[in-house]
């Protein structure tokens, strides 16, 4: 039986340590590609991630290139290729220079590896997913966005600090777009079982949501150069075990949503099943009216940003 081929698109640091990650866990083989600009700059990541097996004791072959002849055929193609964000920049402000990156490279990704799985990290997150299925063609199930289980985790993380007990024993669901207007469910939000507005009074609750709305922000605030990438590259990681390893995890994903929530043709982050076949089902919940007008919210402000872009990309 091989293993699982599995090719990351943007060698930069949340690229890097996405296969870092999938290379300890042993979940396949790896190709980081990255443009021709940077020359060998993939090579030495991936050769240097190599000499780390022998100490860190993991079996995977790991190729840097340029090529995206060395990504055919791939089992999983997670996207982080687009410029990050810097201080003082939006998720929005990406828009435009990334919809076009993403734009190539889905069309490589249509003549190279036809049959994988696509996770698209590139922000902002719910129009770049979206511009991916546009240009592939692929079925919805294949195609799908990482933003869910890094906003989830880092809710889960601030509340467990909160609280002062494990990450866990820590379950939680956030939906909509990845950004401001991302939407905590309360119902679905528990600390080892007992629900969460038993513990923390709904003021505070509603200040470390925020912050975990503005948790990317704050992390570029602090780095002054860059962008988080451990926790991004680790939810990258957790999806693509969950398509190699068919884990079917209940997990939040941008996926696209036609009937579902009666979002009608967006890409939304919201509760599915992930399996060997990608986004195998979306988990659709009761939500509380509070809830159903702040996800309306959010997706009105995802087809706002997809219009955006497709007048962009149309100019």
């Amino acid at each position: 039986m091989r293993r699982a081929k599995i090719t990351v698109i943007g060698a930069g640091n949340v690229g890097a340590t996405c296969a870092h990650w999938c290379a300890a866990a042993e979940l396949g083989d790896i190709v980081l590609l990255d443009i021709p600009q940077t020359e060998d700059m993939p090579r030495g990541k991936a050769l240097d991630l190599m000499q780390a097996s022998p100490i860190m004791g993991f079996d995977s072959n790991i190729v840097g290139t340029t090529s995206y002849a060395d990504t055919a055929d791939s089992d999983v193609i997670v996207v982080t290729a687009g410029i990050p964000r810097k201080p003082g920049m939006s998720r929005d402000d990406l828009l435009n220079t990334n919809a076009k990156i993403i734009t190539s490279v889905g069309e490589q990704i249509k003549a190279t590896s036809p049959n994988a799985v696509v996770i698209v990290v590139s922000n902002p997150l719910d129009a770049m997913v979206q511009q991916m299925w546009k240009v592939t063609g692929f079925d919805k199930a294949k195609v799908c966005g990482q933003a869910g289980v890094l906003d989830t985790a880092r809710y889960r993380t601030f509340l467990a600090m909160e609280l002062g007990v494990s990450v866990e024993d820590i379950s939680a669901l956030l939906m909509g777009g990845h950004g401001d207007t991302m939407v905590p469910i309360p119902s679905c939000t528990s600390v080892g079982g007992i629900p969460v507005t038993q513990l923390i009074d709904r003021a505070r609750l509603d200040e470390i949501v925020e912050r975990t709305r503005k948790g990317g922000a704050e992390i570029v605030s602090l780095l002054k150069t860059g962008s988080a990438y451990y926790a991004p590259a680790a939810a990258c990681a957790q999806m693509v075990e969950a398509v190699v390893r068919d884990k079917k995890r209940v997990i939040p994903v941008a996926a696209l949503c036609e009937s579902e929530y009666g979002v009608g043709g967006y890409y939304v982050g919201v509760p599915v099943v992930m399996g060997s076949g990608g986004v195998e089902k979306i988990i659709e919940l009761d939500l509380t009216d509070s809830e159903k007008a702040d996800f309306q919210n959010s997706v009105d402000a995802v087809k706002g940003l997809v219009a955006t872009m497709d007048q962009l990309l149309s100019s």
